[in-house]
């Protein structure tokens, strides 16, 4: 007998995805893989597939009016960005958020970006699974919180031995 499982939401009950303002995003790969590419002297060597990650990250503005990607930098095994709405978005009214699609929310952008790369790399015969499920978000809430934030994005291959998300840091969990 199949159980009924459901997976808890990490989003804020009753907030508008889709209203203006900015939002921290980090997708990490499949297994937390390194897939898109490698560390070297502190500057991220993209792979073939991290060259497509990026070539769709910066696309995603040219498919979602009033969207823009303010800063990224893409990791061996996730990315960071900071992906910012201006005017307004939706006029319908949230009802249950988890379940509904809200047009141009951060959900469905993420959700048409992993898209798009996960169609091209089965296309162009990549079998295996790119993506972890879901997505970490944070609402940035003020200017003090997009300079740290933009700050630690800038510098992040910089903190790759540091980084709880490299394989080799004694704290990584797969």
């Amino acid at each position: 007998m199949k159980k009924n499982f459901r997976r808890r939401s990490i989003r804020l009950p009753e907030y508008d995805y889709s209203k203006e303002g900015s939002y921290f995003i980090t997708i990490c790969s499949f297994n937390k893989e390194q897939v898109f590419g490698r560390i070297s002297n502190g500057k991220i060597m993209l792979s073939k597939i991290g060259k497509l990650v990026e070539k769709h990250l910066k696309e995603i503005p040219d498919h979602f009016n009033d969207v823009f990607i303010d800063e990224y930098v893409i990791m061996p095994n996730h990315i960071h960005m900071i992906i910012s709405i201006v005017g307004v978005q939706n006029f319908e009214p949230l009802r249950n958020q988890f379940q509904k699609v809200i047009p141009k929310s951060i959900s469905t952008i993420i959700r048409a970006y992993k898209a798009s790369v996960t169609k091209w790399c089965k296309s162009n015969g990549h079998n295996g699974t790119i993506w972890q499920r879901n997505y970490f978000e944070h609402i940035i809430r003020n200017e003090e919180d997009l300079f740290r934030i933009k700050e630690y994005i800038q510098n992040n291959t910089l903190q790759w031995e540091l980084d709880e998300e490299n394989p080799k840091h004694k704290n990584f969990i797969r």
